[in-house]
């Protein structure tokens, strides 16, 4: 742990009345997504996940203690295993800031990761029917151009896993589009390299899931260019980016338990708010609840323990 720098300016972090960190204001030039805060070291990046969390396009008042690291450690095991070449360089913090200023709030939750040229779409694979792709299909029969089975039923598992791009939006949703307009935007030899490279790296992920007692049901990657190299890039299977399900409770047929921010979801959907004006604070109990789904997922996953 580093020791805090007595003159340190008091607002480098902010946190919640629960210790969630909520956001970073480090003296480095800064832009700041939904969870994660990105500084720009000069020749590398240095990634923040924050203990923020979102709902409806709206980021809510109150954090999810540690769930930052829960992101980067899960990040972090997945690309120490999967074959594929990343851009996660450390998830040590950089001396030299250590000696600038308290850098102990970021410790387990940072990633020092390679610059690269990013791709402007999600690659997203599904291997189970719902969310968005549920929706397409019971008004289409298929998603994003990818046709499938009639009388298929909600978290049906898909005959074969489908690769449904989405474009990536800067405010509220991304939106599906079919294979055919992203080859049109980036090419098709390089559409062709990002749908076969996510359909590997979700079989390779869904394996090691499954060997868990979890399912994979669908997921987003993050690709960048690096010296004209393909690079997974942004956090990797993580809660945030993927709908996991138990295997042993799985039931097609209806909407199944998940890893994620699904206490969060139904709190906020009945208990007033207009999902249009500035969300509320989560009870206590919610927040302990979604923080405990989050750990469980890490620790099914990893099999390593949390702390």
């Amino acid at each position: 742990m580093s020791t805090p720098n007595e003159s340190s300016p008091p607002d480098l972090y902010r946190f919640d009345a629960c210790g969630a960190l909520l956001s970073t204001h480090l003296p480095m030039p800064r832009r700041s997504g939904k969870v994660r805060d990105v500084y720009d070291l000069g020749d590398s990046l240095m990634i923040v996940s924050s203990d923020r969390i979102s709902a409806f396009d709206y980021i809510l008042p109150s954090g999810i203690p540690n769930k930052g690291r829960l992101l980067t450690q899960m990040s972090r095991f997945w690309f120490s295993i999967l074959p594929v070449r990343h851009h996660l360089l450390t998830t040590e913090i950089p001396e030299t800031l250590s000696q600038k200023f308290d850098t102990s709030p970021l410790e387990g939750r940072t990633m020092i990761v390679e610059k690269a040229d990013v791709v402007p779409f999600e690659c997203v694979v599904r291997g189970y029917l719902e969310g968005s792709g549920l929706l397409e299909y019971q008004a289409t029969g298929e998603i994003c151009g990818n046709a499938l089975p009639q009388g298929l039923k909600q978290c049906d598992a898909l005959p074969e896993p489908i690769f449904t791009p989405a474009t990536k939006a800067e405010e509220g949703h991304d939106e599906n589009v079919s294979f055919d307009r992203m080859a049109s935007d980036i090419g098709t030899e390089l559409a062709e390299k990002l749908r076969d490279q996510s359909l590997r790296i979700y079989r390779v992920a869904s394996e090691h899931a499954a060997s868990k007692g979890l399912i994979i049901a669908d997921t987003k990657f993050e690709f960048g260019r690096v010296d004209d190299e393909l690079v997974l890039v942004d956090e990797v299977l993580t809660p945030d980016s993927s709908r996991f399900w138990n295997a042993a409770s799985y039931a097609p047929g209806s909407a199944q338990p998940s890893f994620d921010k699904q206490f969060v979801r139904e709190y906020l959907s009945q208990c007033g708010w207009d999902k249009q004006s500035d969300p509320p604070p989560l009870p206590a109990e919610v927040i302990e609840r979604t923080a405990a789904k989050y750990t469980e997922a890490f620790e099914r996953i990893t099999g390593e323990t949390f702390s």
